[in-house]
């Protein structure tokens, strides 16, 4: 029987949520102590734990079919796969980072400087593109500290929070490339593969969208229906449930989350009341 090679990073943040993605999707593994590959119990999946920097190498040369990886790795690696779904997390920015004091944050500020980096080839291209000459150091640990020692005047790194650049006295400057986990892939994936690929997939985003919506309910005057439906556009039309009081009835739709507070009084000023907001689980789509 085919199986879906995944490879995921070893430890780490990317790990825990990979795993917890698999999970929701409904696919269970059972993780051993130090177990570097685990087949899934119950979905033709076999999971391979790598290291980070190696899953697009593993990925292009075939020993994977996919991997679950940050878009910024892809990048700075080179490697022929490609993205086929954003996942939602893991969210960071590649950006140049200079020293508080320094006023100018502009492009031209680093023409001619010195850049420590963890990333050279995706600060390559970035100068490149914007035609920059600068000095790259290369530097395999916490770049943070390179301005502090005098050894560069700016670095190139991965930015969450921000919280570590400023516990080292630094600011962002320039933001190179917004990041997140994805789904990438072989070019050349095989058939089989291709055909589990798509049911994973079609799990997937069920569980995204349903992580970015919420169900809603709410009482409505019967001749409010209409208007207070053009404002919840996210399925095709709402349920409508007659309510015992006369006139009146319930409303069930779904909405994004992010919409939600936005269009609150809206839905009021409709004459919405008793409005409930309820988590959804999964949420199925044929789109």
């Amino acid at each position: 029987m085919s199986t879906l090679k995944i490879a995921i990073q070893k430890s780490g943040r990317l790990n825990t949520d990979s795993l917890n993605l698999l999970k929701e999707c409904g696919i269970k593994i059972s993780n051993g102590k130090d177990q570097l590959k685990v087949t899934a119990s119950n979905f033709p999946v076999e999971l391979y734990y790598l290291r980070n920097s190696d899953i697009p190498q593993y990925i292009e040369d075939g020993v994977v079919d996919a991997g679950i990886i940050g878009e910024n790795t892809i990048l700075e690696k080179g490697k022929n796969i490609k993205s086929v779904k954003k996942l939602g997390f893991s969210k960071c920015r590649v950006s140049l980072a200079v020293t508080k004091d320094i006023e100018d944050v502009s492009l031209s500020y680093f023409q001619g400087k010195k850049i420590a980096t963890s990333y050279p080839n995706t600060l390559k291209q970035f100068l490149k593109r914007n035609d920059i000459q600068a000095d790259t150091h290369i530097i395999s640990g916490s770049v943070e500290i390179a301005p502090n020692i005098g050894l560069a005047d700016a670095v190139c790194d991965i930015v969450s929070s921000g919280s570590t650049l400023f516990k080292n006295g630094l600011k962002e400057a320039q933001i190179i490339m917004e990041s997140e986990a994805v789904l990438a892939t072989s070019m050349k994936l095989p058939k089989a593969q291709s055909g589990i690929l798509d049911q994973l997939l079609f799990r997937i985003q069920a569980v995204l969208r349903a992580q970015s919506t919420k169900y809603i309910l709410l009482n409505v005057p019967n001749e409010k229906i209409e208007e207070v439906s053009k404002i919840l556009p996210v399925l095709k039309s709402p349920t409508i449930l007659p309510l015992v009081e006369k006139g009146w009835s319930s409303l069930h739709s779904v909405i994004d989350e992010e919409q939600f507070w936005n269009v609150l009084d809206q839905l009021r000023n409709a004459g919405a009341e008793d409005i409930l907001i309820v988590p959804i689980d999964k949420m199925i789509s044929n789109k």
